[in-house]
């Protein structure tokens, strides 16, 4: 198994979101051929008007739709003929109101997409291991998969100051959506969703590498920030859950409960993460490896005193945020990123600063208008 350089060609789903959107203007920069997946024509045609403003025609990208990610054999023809897949598509909810019906089976599972999950689960864990089969059985040219997951998969809120590393797993959520069904709390079923989709690719991959002529890489995300390139329409309200906290957090702070600006987590910046995954495409050190991409703690309180440092404020409709006192709180969430720095080769003296991820968000939202 071999790492993959350009002109190679890469399959991206979930092409016209966030994060993946960014993976292929990363891609199409250092000369790579893309197959953007996305769920319907109408969401293809912003990504290729897009790129045609960059420069990049059909024989660049090309656009194949894959409108049901839990279909069996959804994605059979999209993994044909590509050297590898950057599989970004997923569930981005983070509020569910009826997590239950739940039967989570004991990890790892392969069989976990024949278990009694709740919808919302089913998309996140149909959809990355019929890939995982589509590329068994038809991708004969695919040498690597890289896998979004997402430091959800990694962590519990903890109560102390925690170091956590990619040999943990976050099995708090499961056990709450578990044994609680219905009055779980909201967001477990999505934090569940991303740990066991996460499992179930590796057991996966596991099962099957002496058949397999690729290998797998998972990318494990803290919270994502950094201005973003995709569609959105009807506004911030449309904006995906990271970005929105950080828009209602700077704009809207008062309508945040003390709870959410003290919430201890980490950060890295959208273009950070990809070309973290373009980078796990070519560094051959990558493949089997579980990847924690973050860049350092925070409490969403800290987006505050960033932006208030911002001259002129970006937002020429809002006033800048005003600090609110009482709201020390202790930073307990730490990702060892060793992983990120040796193999990636992405030290944080490299990576994007909190006031330029802030600075650049506030500036696209301007941009929009918002």
């Amino acid at each position: 198994m071999t790492a993959v350089h350009s002109p190679g060609k890469v399959l991206v789903t979930g092409a016209n979101g966030y994060i993946g959107m960014w993976i292929v203007r990363i891609l199409l920069e250092q000369g790579y051929i893309v197959r953007g997946a996305v769920r319907s024509q109408s969401k293809g045609k912003y990504l290729t008007r897009y790129f045609q403003q960059m420069g990049f025609g059909a024989d660049k990208l090309e656009i194949v739709v894959v409108d049901d990610l839990t279909k069996q054999g959804a994605f059979d023809q999209a993994v044909q003929g590509v050297d590898a897949v950057q599989h970004v598509a997923a569930p981005v909810d983070i509020e569910v109101s009826n997590p239950q019906g739940i039967t989570v089976l004991p990890y790892p599972q392969a069989d976990a997409t024949k278990s009694k999950l709740p919808d919302f689960m089913k998309p996140a864990v149909q959809g990355t291991v019929g890939i995982l089969r589509s590329a068994l059985e038809h991708g004969n040219n695919i040498r690597r998969i890289i896998l979004t997951s997402s430091c959800a998969a990694v962590m519990s809120v903890p109560k102390v100051h925690t170091v956590f590393t990619e040999d943990d797993w976050n099995t708090e959520s499961i056990e709450d959506v578990e044994v609680n069904g219905s009055h779980a709390k909201p967001e477990s079923a999505y934090l569940a969703s991303k740990t066991i989709a996460e499992r179930a690719a590796w057991e996966f991959w596991e099962k099957h590498k002496r058949e397999i002529k690729w290998d797998l890489v998972a990318i494990d995300p803290s919270v994502v920030f950094g201005p973003c390139i995709h569609e959105i329409t009807h506004g911030p309200t449309n904006l995906n859950a990271s970005l929105k906290w950080l828009y209602d957090t700077v704009v809207n702070t008062s309508s945040q409960p003390d709870w959410f600006l003290r919430y201890p987590f980490a950060w890295v910046d959208v273009r950070d993460v990809a070309l973290g995954h373009v980078l796990s495409l070519q560094r051959e050190a990558a493949g089997g490896e579980r990847i924690i991409m973050s860049n350092a703690s925070f409490v969403f309180h800290d987006l505050v005193g960033v932006a208030k440092k911002i001259k002129p404020f970006p937002l020429r409709n809002h006033p800048p945020p005003k600090a609110i006192e009482g709201l020390e709180a202790l930073r307990l969430v730490e990702f060892k990123t060793e992983k990120q720095e040796k193999i990636l080769g992405m030290n944080k003296e490299g990576m994007k600063t909190i006031e330029e991820t802030v600075k650049d968000s506030l500036e696209e939202f301007a941009n929009r208008g918002w």
